[in-house]
């Protein structure tokens, strides 16, 4: 299987290194060439078809409409069964597909652990990239262009662990990537029992809505990184959870209530708070504690047996 990663790396890489001020910069859609269609429809009104850009020098999604789920495959050699489906952020309107995406799968990857990318569809946003800037560059608050103040209201009303817009299309959309799993798990070299899901920022949210929500997907453990921290209840099948974010990040707020909702449940739990790391850091940024999850999450599932290769595969 072609190397996603590198492929992107060499294409972008002059045009990346100018780009890590923040600033928005447009960007032809990238080849995709190991990107497996799900077939779970499009998005109800949506004006645009999908585009990219790039921001912190990271390849970005938005208006996607098709959902797809593109495989990392270990090699032979150092597979051990073990599968995780990844699911980038971007406040559901866009996803980080490198950052968030690629190259956390092929770190995963790379410890012999088969990971699938998970790009799911997203709510709108603006058709022109300019009046999408706009939008990214409002007053902290404002309401997107498709919601009202009585929707903004009740959205503050909840938990950041809940979901802020129906996430129907993206529970649909992770449900048919693990079916995918399943259903191709000897051809992927996947031990069904050992599937377990991770996710950035809004990934993070759709993780744990997909463990809370779904009736079809049973997963072995879920990852939240840097996702919302408020209580939840907890189904008495959830799986363990291994959970990470930073103080800095505008998420945390000193809320631990994922946490303890996990711990009362007495279902396996681990947290990860870091003094730095701010939000978005995806596998680590220069000079942050939070740099070293990425380590500590492989050491969970060893210490676990998520790792544990199974003598039939």
């Amino acid at each position: 299987m072609r190397n996603v990663i590198m492929y992107l790396g060499i294409l972008f890489l002059p045009i990346a290194l100018s780009a890590q001020d923040g600033t928005i910069y447009p960007l032809e859609a990238p080849a995709e060439p190991d990107a497996i269609l799900l077939g779970t429809g499009g998005v109800d009104n949506q004006p645009a078809s999908e585009s990219w850009f790039r921001q912190w020098g990271d390849p970005m999604a938005r208006n996607i409409t098709t959902a797809t789920l593109t495989p990392f495959l270990p090699d032979p050699d150092k597979a051990n069964g073990a599968a995780v489906l990844v699911a980038p952020g971007g406040g559901f309107r866009w996803l980080s597909m490198g950052n968030e995406g690629w190259e956390v799968a092929q770190a995963l990857a790379d410890q012999g652990i088969a990971a699938f990318v998970l790009k799911y569809r997203l709510h709108p946003t603006a058709p022109e990239l300019d009046d999408f800037i706009a939008w990214m560059n409002r007053p902290r608050g404002m309401p997107a262009p498709d919601e009202d103040k009585s929707e903004k209201e009740e959205k503050e009303k909840t938990t950041p662990q809940r979901p802020r817009w129906d996430l129907s299309n993206q529970l649909e959309d992770a449900e048919a990537a693990y079916a995918m799993i399943v259903d191709r798990a000897e051809e992927w070299g996947v031990d069904t029992e050992r599937i377990g899901m991770i996710g950035f920022s809004a990934g993070a949210g759709l993780t744990m809505h997909s463990t809370l929500h779904s009736e079809t997907m049973d997963l072995a453990f879920i990852g939240p990184v840097y996702g919302g921290m408020g209580a939840v209840e907890v189904p008495a099948d959830a799986p363990p959870m291994f959970n990470v974010i930073a103080t800095d990040d505008f998420l945390f707020n000193g809320d631990f209530g994922v946490i303890e909702s996990w711990h009362k449940a007495g279902i396996p739990v681990e947290l990860h708070l870091y003094q730095n790391g701010g939000h978005g850091f995806g596998l680590g940024n220069p000079d942050r504690t939070s740099n070293k999850w990425f380590d500590a999450f492989i050491h969970w599932l060893t210490v676990n047996d998520f790792l544990e290769a199974n003598a039939d595969q």
